[in-house]
């Protein structure tokens, strides 16, 4: 099985690679993440905001594996604590399919997005950075994942 990140922002900050890059080398094989950087929309002055979530949102479609279980990562999804991270992992691990992780943009993600969703799941009631986010998916796959092996790197 394979994650993928899909997530809008191409240019970040090294402590974003650095983090992210550290937890997602932590996974094992039989659920390697990747990340999928999209360019964002043109958005300048007078730029249409719609139009320009709307071709990212067309992008991370294009990038979602065929038969993958798809989450739309944004505030207005069902919370996900730990354990329920964990459980979700060791579900798609017994289904074997790809699933696909999607981060929107500044302005969230497109209607087509959240229309192909399979679910849709928030990490924090609060806003955060979409740098932070990579590696804060990257972190909480992998302590989902040593969760479920029982691994000393989670401690509730």
């Amino acid at each position: 099985m394979r994650i993928r990140l899909i997530a809008v922002g191409t240019r970040m900050p090294q402590w974003v690679n650095a983090g992210y890059e550290d937890y997602a080398r932590r996974l094992p094989p039989e659920c390697r993440l990747e990340l999928v950087a999209i360019p964002p929309g043109p958005r300048g002055r007078g730029g249409d905001v719609a139009r320009a979530r709307a071709r990212e949102g067309e992008r991370m479609l294009a990038a979602v594996p065929a038969r993958a279980h798809v989450v739309a990562l944004e505030v207005e999804g069902r919370p996900w604590t730990t354990p329920d991270l964990a459980r979700s992992l060791e579900a798609w691990l017994q289904q074997g399919r790809d699933v696909a992780l999607l981060v929107g943009g500044p302005d969230g993600l497109d209607e087509c997005c959240r229309a192909r969703a399979d679910e849709a799941r928030s990490l924090s009631p609060l806003t955060l950075p979409h740098g932070l986010v990579r590696v804060l998916v990257a972190e909480q796959l992998y302590r989902a994942w040593s969760l479920l092996r029982g691994h000393p790197y989670h401690r509730a």
